[in-house]
């Protein structure tokens, strides 16, 4: 059964793990209980009994038709249907009029062929049962989707989040590199194909295995761009490369993820690294204006990468925790949360994961800027790592497991990043910013804030010819490197005399036209994206960090991989059902719920 929201206070949390759902147990640190797997490879299901030819004396029926097509036009004549018809011994041009020639508004031929003697047509079931008694028909059978073998998927989050229309083709082809800055990446999988183009080891803790000891950069990189059978990721198609800074039990110094910032700098022309994902967070909290991890990420952001950032699970019971931990404390990068798709594809029902952080930066920002599916995700996890040999009953099928947390949301943004760059390759990494918020699904039964401006939906962004600049406002501090490089930085000082001059800076960001069009743009997003009060209660006088923590001590601090401890659930992930799923692949809304009493699709 399906674990109910809510949040038990008397179990355990911390920093790095929000409070668990009412009803759900922790297991350990990371997993919890595990249950049956639901293991699918989603090639369309067409069925592989023997056809069976509805042609005899009783029924009239002398066309062949899709096993169960008839039952489904009987119980709903009225209900469409999209279908192929293919002439016995007539052209197609006669069955496109036999189309034309019926009563009603409801029939409509799609396409004629000539490479077949037929057309494609939305019928009635009525009007199907009429052709199927026809002897000049030969069969009529279901208009069914067709995807790439082994890229597939039958988890909802694909579909929520719009990525799945890319599986077929689209721009999946030209998506670029992927930066992976986390425990490794076990290349050798199938779900990578050879596409791990580079293995760099940057951790300098001792208990740090060759590949993937701990198993989250597998799985993360899986939800990125993972091409296993049944398990595709958000760009299945674009390159990896794996920055490992995690040891074998989930934690890096965050001297090593800056090294990692370093490294994609120095190498992403050689590899076309356009995305950076960070599904960790620091266990310091700070002021942007000063954290090294923040400038580290910036100056990616200002070259040309796109950085994607976990806003971390410390959140209590879908409460307000604020956002104070680099680099999802980073006004330019985005910041993602973890979505609760709740058992269907809609997302007006939808609402954080009661563990995802929302909230206010240090310097008053609201963040997460945007959501994705975060909880109850099953990806690829190497069976000998760590968290796989901990925890095996979280393991839903050989190599497979299923976690919680915004560690798995922020892939996707990543994968949905590289999918807007591959068809807008010139665009920069605020004008993808931009097309992600722009396009977002609304989540009305959301907290304020909890979820940015609402749900990723890649597909309509990626079809935006133009975007807006969500950092337009702080782009009139970003100054060229002070050091006399050619890099721009960020001018902190200058930035907080205007912050604590004007309270009203930040509206520039959403003075460009191109916003108006948003759903959210009469809400609370544009008043409520950075707090003057809050900036203003923060205390960042100069007293207060002429003694601040920039000590030696402070550039051996801790980061963490961002999962949910212990949040699980016993269906072993959020699976569609055969009815659900084929509802989506015939051309169904995926933000519109799915009606329980309609007859399932043949």
């Amino acid at each position: 059964m399906r674990q109910d929201r809510g949040s038990n206070g008397s179990l355990r949390w911390s920093a790095l793990w929000g409070r668990p759902s009412k009803g759900e147990t922790r297991g350990s640190a990371l997993w919890g209980k595990g249950g049956r797997g639901f293991v699918a490879t989603l090639v369309v299901a067409l069925s592989l009994a023997a056809p069976a030819a509805y042609a005899d004396s009783e029924s009239g029926f002398k066309a062949y038709t899709t096993p169960g097509l008839i039952a489904q036009a009987q119980a709903s004549p009225k209900s469409t249907f999209d279908v192929i018809l293919v002439g016995s011994d007539r052209p197609a041009g006669w069955l496109a009029k036999q189309i034309a020639g019926f009563d009603g508004t409801k029939a409509k031929l799609r396409r004629q062929f000539t490479s077949v003697n037929g057309v494609a047509a939305r019928l009635t079931g009525s009007q199907i049962l009429t052709l199927a008694h026809n002897g000049h028909v030969e069969s009529i059978t279901n208009d069914a989707p067709i995807t790439l073998a082994g890229l597939s998927n039958k988890q909802r989050w694909p579909f929520v989040s719009g990525v799945q229309k890319f599986w077929s083709g689209g721009t999946s082809t030209a998506t670029p590199t992927i930066a992976i800055v986390d425990s490794g990446i076990d290349a050798g999988r199938a779900d990578f194909g050879g596409r791990v183009v580079a293995q760099v080891n940057l951790s300098s803790l001792a208990n740090n295995s060759v590949g993937d000891g701990r198993g989250h950069g597998t799985f993360v990189a899986g939800i990125a761009a993972g091409s296993g059978d049944g398990y595709a990721g958000a760009a299945p198609t674009s390159k990896l490369v794996s920055l490992d800074v995690m040891d074998d039990n989930g934690m890096a110094m965050t001297r090593d993820v800056i090294a990692g910032a370093d490294w994609i700098l120095a190498n992403k022309d050689k590899y076309a690294i356009k995305v950076a994902n960070f599904s960790l967070h620091s266990s310091q909290p700070n002021s942007f204006m000063y954290d090294p991890l923040d400038k580290a990420v910036e100056r990616l952001w200002f070259s040309g990468v796109v950085v994607v950032a976990a806003a971390g699970n410390y959140g209590v019971a879908g409460q307000a925790s604020g956002v104070p931990f680099a680099p999802g404390n980073d006004p330019f990068v985005i910041t993602v949360g973890a979505d609760d798709v709740d058992g269907s594809t809609s997302t007006m029902d939808d609402t954080a994961a009661p563990w995802s952080a929302y909230g206010y930066t240090l310097d008053g920002f609201a963040k997460p800027d945007i959501a994705a599916p975060g909880r109850y995700i099953v990806g690829p996890a190497p069976a000998a790592s760590t968290l796989a040999l901990q925890r095996p009953e979280s393991v839903v099928a050989p190599g497979y497991i299923q976690l919680s947390g915004t560690s798995f949301a922020a892939p996707i943004i990543a994968g949905g990043a590289a999918q807007i760059l591959a068809a807008h390759p010139a665009w920069s990494p605020d004008q993808v910013k931009g097309a992600l918020m722009l396009t977002a699904s609304r989540t009305p039964a959301a907290a304020p804030l909890s979820e940015g401006v609402g749900i990723v939906d890649v597909s309509k962004a990626v079809a935006l010819t133009s975007a807006p600049n969500p950092n337009l406002g702080l782009r009139a501090f970003v100054k060229p490197d002070s050091a006399g490089g050619t890099a721009p930085g960020f001018d902190t000082a200058s930035w907080a005399n205007t912050a604590k001059a004007s309270a009203s800076w930040a509206s520039a960001s959403w003075s460009d036209a191109s916003w108006t069009s948003a759903s959210w743009s009469s809400a609370s997003w544009a008043s409520a994206s950075w707090a003057s009060a809050s900036w203003a209660s923060a205390s960042w006088s100069d007293a207060s960090w002429s003694d601040a923590s920039w000590s030696d001590a402070s550039w051996a601090s801790v980061s963490y991989a961002d999962n949910a401890e212990g949040d699980v659930t016993d269906e072993g992930g959020e699976w569609m059902d055969p009815s659900e799923l084929q509802a989506l692949l015939a051309g169904g809304d995926s933000s519109a719920p799915v009606d329980p009493s309609a007859p399932p699709l043949p």
